[in-house]
C-alpha cells in the first residue's frame, strides 16, 4: 500500500509538474508583445483648392416649344426632316390654303375699289358734289375693306406655320396630307446654343452665390468631360418647403453636346481660392463618433504606433479629402489596412508614400541639375 500510494504521488506530481510547465510557457508567450503590423503611411498635405459648392441639376433649353398649328387643315407641305437646324422664320409645315388666298384677293379687290372711291369722293367734297355723309361711308367703307384684307391676311399667314427662333427639330409628328386639328403637335424645337443648368443649394448658402461665380458641371454621357459657365440668376425668394435657393447658370454650347433634360453633377466656384491639408480617401475610416484615423506617432520604448484620432473633415476632389480639423500639416497616418489595427497598436512603415514622393522629386532635381 505504501509503495502505491508513493507511486501514485509520483505519477500525479510528475502530471501537475507538466501542467505548471506548460502554464508558463503559455504566460511567457502571451506576455510576450504582439509583432508589429507592416502598413503604407501617407503625409497630411497642404494643397491650395478653390472652394465650391456640390449639388445636383438638370438642364434646360434657352428657348423650348412643341411647335403646334393654331388653324385646322390639311398638310400640304413639310419643309423640313427631324434632327435638322433651323433659323427663325423658316417654313415648317404648309397648310393647304387655296380657299383662303382667293376669299384674300377678293377681299382685295373690294379694298381697292374701297379706296378708289374714298379719292375720289376726297376731291369732290373739296368741290362741295358730294355730302358730307356721302364722304363718311366712303372712309368707312375703305377702312372696314382693309380690315378684311388683314384679317384674310393673318389668317392665311397662320395656315405657314414657321420657326419662332433659331434651334433644332426634334422629330417631326405629322405626316403629307394628314388632317391636324387645332393645336396638333408638329415637331418640338429647342435653342440649344447657350444652355441652361437649373439646381438648387440650402438656403444657408446665399451668401456664397452670385450672378457671375463660375460654374462646372459634368454629365453621365460625358463622364471625362467638364463643362464650365456661369451663375446668371438666383431666385429671389426661398423654397418654404424645402428651404433651398434656385440658381441658373449659363453654358456654352457650341458642339450641342448638352441636351435638355440631362441630370447634371453642378460645382459652383468661390471667386478666391484657400489653402487646405488633404489626405487619400482611403486613410479614413468611420465610426459612430464620426471619421478617424491612425496617427502614426513613438510610445516611450521609441516604437511606433497607431493611435486612432478623430478628425473633422471637408470638400472632396475625387480620391482628395480636406481636413479640417484633428491633424497638422506634415503629420503621418496609416493609408491603407486600417480594419487590421486598433489604438496603440505597433506598426511597421512598409511603404510611405511621403517619402516616394520626396525621393522622386530629388531625383527630378538632380537629373536637372545634371542635365
Amino acid at each position: 500500500m505504501v509503495v502505491m500510494l508513493i507511486l501514485l504521488a509520483l505519477v500525479l506530481g510528475a502530471i501537475f509538474g507538466w501542467k505548471f510547465w506548460q502554464m508558463q510557457k503559455m504566460q511567457e508567450q502571451m506576455s510576450q508583445p504582439e509583432p508589429p503590423i507592416k502598413v503604407e503611411a501617407t503625409q497630411l498635405k497642404a494643397a491650395t483648392w478653390r472652394p465650391e459648392i456640390k449639388a445636383v441639376g438638370s438642364l434646360r433649353a434657352i428657348n423650348g416649344v412643341e411647335v403646334a398649328n393654331e388653324v385646322a387643315g390639311v398638310v400640304s407641305q413639310i419643309d423640313f426632316e427631324s434632327g435638322d437646324q433651323v433659323k427663325k422664320g423658316d417654313l415648317l409645315i404648309q397648310i393647304e390654303d387655296s380657299v383662303d388666298r382667293a376669299a384674300l384677293a377678293a377681299a382685295q379687290a373690294r379694298a381697292d375699289l374701297a379706296q378708289e372711291t374714298f379719292n375720289r369722293f376726297s376731291n369732290l367734297i373739296k368741290q362741295n358734289a358730294v355730302s358730307r355723309s356721302q364722304y363718311d361711308e366712303a372712309r368707312s367703307n375703305r377702312q372696314a375693306t382693309q380690315a378684311e384684307v388683314e384679317e384674310l391676311r393673318a389668317q392665311l399667314n397662320k395656315k405657314a406655320i414657321r420657326a419662332p427662333f433659331d434651334g433644332v427639330v426634334g422629330l417631326r409628328r405629322v405626316d403629307l396630307g394628314q388632317y391636324i386639328a387645332v393645336g396638333t403637335p408638329i415637331v418640338d424645337l429647342n435653342m440649344l446654343e447657350p444652355i441652361y443648368v437649373d439646381y438648387s443649394v440650402p438656403e444657408r448658402l446665399l451668401t456664397e452665390l452670385a450672378p457671375g461665380r463660375q460654374v462646372e458641371i459634368s454629365v453621365a454621357a460625358y463622364p471625362e468631360q467638364v463643362f464650365a459657365g456661369e451663375v446668371m440668376a438666383i431666385s429671389p425668394s426661398i423654397n418654404q418647403s424645402s428651404r433651398t435657393l434656385d440658381v441658373r447658370a449659363q453654358l456654352p454650347n457650341d458642339e450641342q453636346l448638352l441636351r435638355p433634360g440631362m441630370f447634371a453633377d453642378v460645382r459652383s466656384l468661390a471667386p478666391e481660392e484657400k489653402k487646405v491639408l488633404t489626405l487619400p480617401r482611403t486613410a479614413l475610416s468611420f465610426n459612430t463618433y464620426g471619421n478617424f484615423v491612425f496617427l502614426i506617432t513613438e510610445n516611450e520604448n521609441g516604437e511606433q504606433i497607431a493611435k486612432r484620432v478623430s478628425v473633422t473633415t471637408g470638400n472632396t476632389r475625387g480620391n482628395i479629402v480636406e481636413i479640417t480639423d484633428g491633424l497638422q500639416q506634415g503629420d503621418r497616418v496609416v493609408a491603407t489596412g486600417l480594419l487590421r489595427l486598433r489604438d496603440g497598436q505597433r506598426v511597421e512603415i512598409q511603404q510611405d508614400s511621403a517619402q516616394g514622393e520626396k525621393n522622386q522629386e530629388s531625383g527630378a532635381q538632380g537629373e536637372e541639375a545634371t542635365g
